[in-house]
């Protein structure tokens, strides 16, 4: 059986789960940008190679940028030239959330912030990539703000 693709604007006007740091979608609409929110409320996606994070190499923290979340550290960040930001784990596993997604007609597996509910990206599997757990999380820039390391 496959399920229909929600977004966290749709899962929260049915009542859906709900979120330490949920807001209302109008706050939501007013706290971020129009694109911030297509992507991070409406499960959008930013065109390949144009995320302010697809190549950078500073170290720091990644935090979901619609609640401040820390979700993803530097030193799991790796290249694997596909377009978006990729990391081989979360910070921890409680920090996101796994939704199955079957938009674009196959079965996806969509990963989302656990404190908010907003979207970040895939995570896919068995890719071949030399990581410690062969995952790909494949996140939008637009959904993370770097937080750097201080020296």
């Amino acid at each position: 059986m496959t399920t229909q693709h929600s977004t966290p604007a749709t899962d929260a006007a049915k009542g859906g789960t709900a979120y330490p740091a949920a807001v209302s979608e109008q706050e939501w609409r007013e706290r971020l940008t129009p694109a911030e929110y297509q992507v991070l409320r409406e499960a959008g996606t930013e065109r390949p190679f144009t995320g302010e994070y697809n190549e950078s190499t500073t170290e720091g923290v990644y935090a979901c940028r619609a609640c401040g979340a820390e979700l993803f550290r530097s030193e799991t960040k790796f290249a694997s030239h596909c377009g978006w930001p990729s990391f081989y784990a979360p910070l921890a596993q409680d920090r996101v959330e796994y939704l199955e997604d079957s938009s674009l007609g196959r079965v996806r597996t969509e990963v989302r912030c656990a404190s908010c509910g907003s979207h970040l990206g895939h995570v896919f599997e068995g890719e071949g990539y030399d990581t410690p757990t062969d995952q790909r999380f494949c996140m939008n820039s637009i959904s993370m703000t770097l937080v750097p390391t201080e020296d």
